[in-house]
């Protein structure tokens, strides 16, 4: 690369010219190429080539240090020459295209536009993230961070519990297994997954990774006493373990409870069902973007409803429209890590199970919304104890009513039930048969391919 002024280029949307030591100046520069698509930041001169402050190396590195400190995360420049200034000192810095989203220290976000470095804002953040690999992100290590931040107590306890789970599995020692996860580093500095699986204390590193749980008194954010306000809030920190272990715990205390006779047994009903509420729990923290700062996930209880909140938009090819079909994880080591530890049963099939529980206690189905760049479950409790005796207007065959009574004595039935009970009748009919009753709203339809089963809706 170019040591003269000779063979520097104009400024643009990969240049940037800054002459004196303003940290504040430079740090911007710094982010909105680590946003954008990388760049080269000349320092020393302006763009019409005349000298600038520095009169020495030591003092631009020092402004440059400084600026990198002002950035979140640090932006770290790749490339490092000295230039030849009449009259002063100047630099070349090389700046890569970051796979993190950064801001400044007052939490502006910047993008390269032109020669200018352009604020960014909703829709443009939200694209900005959806477009870098989140997987890295957990691999990266955690800056300041040390082996003994991890709480032992928790990792032999999620070795524990991986163990039971793969019994056949190698046993390796503790910190083989760990960096084999992308919990610790080669040189066993904790990475984000690390952090947040077993950190003593994640959030003094990474404060956004918390949940609050909120109660209302009415339909709308109200107190008791109908004023503007709250009945109770709990802020719940630590590893994501204990997150889930404390909101869980806070959210049973508060659900509504009854005792229901079923044949000759009393059962306690309570107001969600709980595998539903543990499920849009478990894949808030599983799947939140933990790249975004500032926002934990938010947990609000109405007296209608209940609304699990996390940040980050849908990742990747999801939709609302292919949610239940599609799979994508986020967080593939998070995930992994919380499937290992049993608070994820079955990988990939949580909304298909939260849907499915909600339906057979007799509430709505879950609704789901992603506005901007959060993702909200909303769990109803409106119990209709009627609704799954008559769901249908007009007549069915006698092959829909066989489906239909296998449906009510086994919970659901596939596509091998149906073929099973009526073995004389071709695929394509009944797979019509069952479509019909999608169609009319008798069944509802979980999952694909191979995983399609229909329960009563």
């Amino acid at each position: 690369m170019p040591t003269t002024l000779s063979g520097l280029q104009k400024p643009g949307h990969q240049w940037a010219y800054i002459a004196d030591g303003e940290p504040g100046a430079i740090a911007e520069t710094l982010v909105a190429f680590a946003n954008s698509d990388g760049g080269w930041l000349v320092l020393g001169i302006n763009a019409e080539g005349a000298a600038g402050a520095f009169i020495s190396d030591d003092e631009a590195a020092d402004a440059v240090r400084k600026a990198e400190r002002l950035c979140r995360p640090p932006v770290r420049t790749v490339d490092w020459q000295p230039l030849t200034v009449p009259g002063g000192v100047g630099a070349l810095l090389r700046v890569e295209r970051s796979s993190e989203l950064h801001t400044l220290d007052d939490g502006r976000v910047l993008v390269r536009r032109g020669v200018e470095n352009a604020p960014a804002a909703g829709d443009e953040i939200e694209r900005l993230l959806s477009s870098r690999p989140v997987g890295e992100f957990e691999l990266q290590p955690v800056p300041g961070a040390t082996r003994e931040d991890l709480a032992e107590e928790i990792i032999d306890e999620y070795l524990e519990r991986r163990q039971k789970r793969n019994p056949r599995q190698a046993i390796l020692p503790k910190d083989k297994l760990l960096q084999q996860i992308g919990a610790l580093t080669e040189d066993r500095t904790p990475t984000v997954a690390g952090m947040l699986l077993f950190g003593k204390d994640p959030q003094f590193f990474m404060p956004q990774c918390r949940a609050v749980f909120v109660k209302f008194a009415d339909t709308q954010p109200r107190g008791p006493e109908g004023a503007l306000g709250y009945g109770r809030r709990e802020e719940f920190t630590g590893p994501l373990p204990l997150i889930i272990d404390r909101a869980w715990r806070v959210i049973w205390e508060e659900m509504d409870k009854r005792a229901v006779v079923k044949g000759l047994q009393r059962q306690e009903e309570t107001e969600y069902p709980s595998t539903a509420v543990r499920e849009a729990l478990v894949n808030a923290v599983a799947h939140r973007d933990y790249r975004i700062t500032g926002r934990g996930i938010e947990i609000r209880m109405y007296t209608d409803r209940m609304e699990i909140t996390s940040p980050g938009g849908l990742p990747a090819h999801i939709t609302l429209d292919n949610l239940v079909e599609e799979h994508y994880s986020r967080n593939p080591r998070l995930v992994n890590g919380l499937y290992q530890w049993g608070y994820i049963e079955e990988l990939g099939l949580g909304i298909d199970r939260m849907i499915e529980d909600m339906v057979k206690a007799g509430h709505p189905p879950p609704k789901f919304e992603s506005p901007g760049h959060r993702f909200t479950v909303i769990l109803y409790n409106a119990r209709d104890q009627g609704r799954a005796a008559q769901p249908w207007e007009g007549s069915m065959n006698e092959r829909q009513l066989k489906a239909l009574e296998y449906v009510q004595q086994n919970g659901f039935i596939t596509n091998s039930d149906y073929r099973q009970l009526c073995p004389h009748v071709g695929a394509e009919t009944l797979r019509l048969d069952l479509a019909d009753m999608v169609n009319r709203g008798i069944l509802l339809k979980i999952g694909d391919k191979r995983g399609t089963r229909y329960i009563l809706k």
